[in-house]
């Protein structure tokens, strides 16, 4: 526009106010938005009285006016909102702490957890507490803190032991009985023996056997899950009581009261026996041995963070040259059924 002759902006002028009278022939009342108000009280607010009147305008002068001094009113009115009264609004962090504390201690009421912020040297109140509990759909601790199974295996899991008998069938069909035991936190499983006989007097001798390697480990175990098996004899149960091991025996016909145990035996036969021919009892002892070893130093478990029982993960900072330059070798187990995949030493 500067770059343009006086003589150009009139022609333009007279141009635009001819095109305006042509409009205003054809609409009756023009729709104005917002922001077409807004935007004409702001350019024309400047230009006084007499010379508005001469305008072209498709609004009389009195009304740009007046949208101008609407403008200048709201903004005033903005301009005096008092500021928010009442408590300041309870920061994300704690209102995430309350919830937290609530889940994974189901026995608390909102009054326990408004202590422990209060310990915490967190300021808040105890009904805004309950407020955050009811919004998020948690009951009160009397009807959350009954201890359920789950909870129970969860909570004493390092003094857990689960074991069972599973049975294999051989080429020739012949049964063959395998006593295995897993520790629920360590998810360290132990084959204890193979037998076509399961007899009290070999039963017994397992668990002597048990009870050994769990002293030579350091074991807490203080309690063991089986189920109602004959062939847990009473001289079985005895020599377990004898070490410090009380006996927890799982309902009937429920196995999820020793799922552990049970996912273990599932992931025996899937990725071993349900792979392989077994000849005889001594084939049978050697491919568990194999499969024990692979399952506890090498196998990834979800519970331990993909780490195995025996070999916890390693640190991806310690050579990340290492990382740069990968060398991965394949080491089979069982002629190729377990594979195992190390970095090259």
């Amino acid at each position: 526009m500067l770059s343009r002759t006086d003589r150009d902006k009139e022609i333009e002028i007279l141009v635009l106010r001819h095109q305006l009278m042509v409009l205003q022939r054809q609409v009756t009342k023009p729709a104005f938005t917002p922001t077409d108000r807004f935007l004409l009280a702001q350019l024309l607010h400047r230009l006084p009285m007499e010379r508005l009147r001469h305008l072209v305008l498709l609004v009389r002068p009195d009304t740009i006016l007046r949208w101008h001094r609407n403008l200048l009113r709201r903004r005033d009115a903005a301009a005096c909102i008092p500021q928010r009264r009442g408590r300041p609004r309870t920061l994300r962090s704690i209102r995430v702490l309350v919830l937290q504390l609530a889940r994974e201690n189901p026995s608390w009421g909102y009054r326990r957890i408004h202590g422990e912020l209060a310990a915490l040297d967190i300021k808040i109140a105890a009904s805004t507490v309950w407020e955050f509990l009811k919004d998020h759909g948690i009951d009160p601790s009397p009807q959350r803190g009954h201890t359920t199974w789950s909870d129970f295996l969860r909570s004493q899991a390092v003094a857990l032991l689960a074991c069972d008998f599973f049975e294999v069938r051989t080429v020739t069909g012949a049964r063959l009985y395998v006593l295995a035991v897993i520790e629920h936190a360590t998810r360290r499983a132990r084959i204890l023996g193979v037998t076509a006989h399961p007899i009290g007097q070999w039963v017994t001798q397992i668990g002597r056997n048990l009870v050994m390697d769990l002293q030579d480990a350091d074991s807490t175990a203080m309690f063991r899950i089986r189920d109602r098996d004959a062939k847990f004899t009473a001289a079985f149960d005895a020599v377990l009581v004898h070490a410090g091991i009380r006996i927890v025996k799982r309902g009937v016909q429920i196995p999820r009261m020793n799922a552990i145990m049970e996912r273990w035996i599932q992931t025996c036969r899937r990725e071993l026996l349900d792979r392989t021919l077994i000849w005889n009892q001594h084939h049978l002892l050697h491919a568990l041995r194999e499969f024990e070893a692979f399952y506890n130093e090498h196998r990834p478990h979800r519970s331990l963070h993909q780490a195995a029982p025996l070999r916890p993960l390693p640190d991806p900072r310690a050579d990340p040259a290492r990382i740069k330059a990968l060398d991965i070798h394949r080491h089979d187990r069982l002629g190729g059924i377990l594979r195992e995949y190390r970095h090259a030493a």
